[in-house]
């Protein structure tokens, strides 16, 4: 070869060093800013000219809530099969495996226990990067699990969607995820365990029509897009135009349909005041 790297950059066999740039800006869909990488890292993926929350993946999610980061995962011992067979312009079950490998996990779930502030919660993060964090057989399980699981050592509870609804490769069977994790949030209540529900960018389809919307408090990040069925779908549907900004969470807020909209830096304390709040009140 004509380069040999350098842990620095490249020198070429002329003796000119090149410095490698690639992967150390990011342009913000935002405010088509360039930003240094890094920077943009230190603002916990957040634009420091005009705030707009890039996603981030669920263990750097788990980072930013609990302290230290440290925390126990469970229900690792689960993953999806294929009980449809179902192929479209690829087998499901190489997207299952692509999936994985990409991401290192056996779903689009993370459920893990930690403590936030010192205090004990569990947190179901969402993986969007695996299938578009779609719900299927395995993300319901997870899910139902560590609600069951808060129910019964009567701990907090934080699941943080990111989504787009429900996976339609398991057909019917990802749909009765819906009604499975929403019963187990209705015993959960029986129970007065606190329930916060994180909704990021984005959240939509079955999630949102179950268990993203039912928290004791529901909150969501800035721009964060949220809701059921796309516009396109239904200004098709009422054959109306769409507010500006719709479906959008400043939008939910004005209208009702969330408790707060929570930057991402404030999230953390924002959650364990709420629980000081929530738990002191049960």
């Amino acid at each position: 070869m004509a380069w040999f790297k350098r842990q620095s950059g490249e020198l070429d066999t002329s003796g000119e060093k090149k410095v490698r740039t690639e992967g150390l800006w990011v342009k913000c869909a935002g405010c088509r800013q360039i930003i240094w990488k890094k920077d943009l890292e230190d603002n916990l993926n957040v634009c420091p000219k005009c705030e707009k929350h890039f996603r981030i993946d669920a263990r750097t999610r788990l980072s930013q809530l609990l302290d230290d980061n440290q925390y126990e995962v469970d229900d690792q011992d689960i993953a999806s099969t294929d009980p449809l067979k179902f192929v479209d312009l690829k087998p499901y079950a190489s997207r299952l495996k692509q999936a994985q490998s990409d991401t290192g996990l056996k779903d689009a779930v993370l459920n893990v226990r930690g403590k936030l502030n010192g205090r004990p919660v569990i947190v179901s993060a969402m993986e969007y990067s695996f299938i578009g964090g779609s719900m299927g057989a395995v993300v319901g399980e997870a899910i139902t699990r560590a609600v069951e699981r808060a129910a019964s050592c009567r701990t907090p509870i934080v699941i943080v969607s990111a989504s787009g609804g429900a996976r339609m490769m398991e057909g019917v069977i990802s749909l009765m995820q819906l009604a499975k994790i929403s019963a187990a949030l209705a015993k959960l209540d029986d129970t007065k365990v606190p329930y916060i529900s994180v909704l990021t960018d984005p959240t939509t389809g079955g999630v949102t029509a179950s268990y993203a919307m039912l928290g004791d408090l529901n909150i969501a990040e800035p721009g964060a897009l949220i809701g059921f069925a796309g516009p396109r779908v239904i200004e098709q549907t009422i054959r109306q135009k769409l507010p500006q900004g719709f479906q959008r969470s400043e939008f939910l807020l004005e209208h009702g349909m969330l408790d707060a909209v929570v930057p991402r830096k404030q999230l953390k304390p924002y959650i364990s005041r709420a629980l000081d709040f929530m738990l002191a009140a049960a």
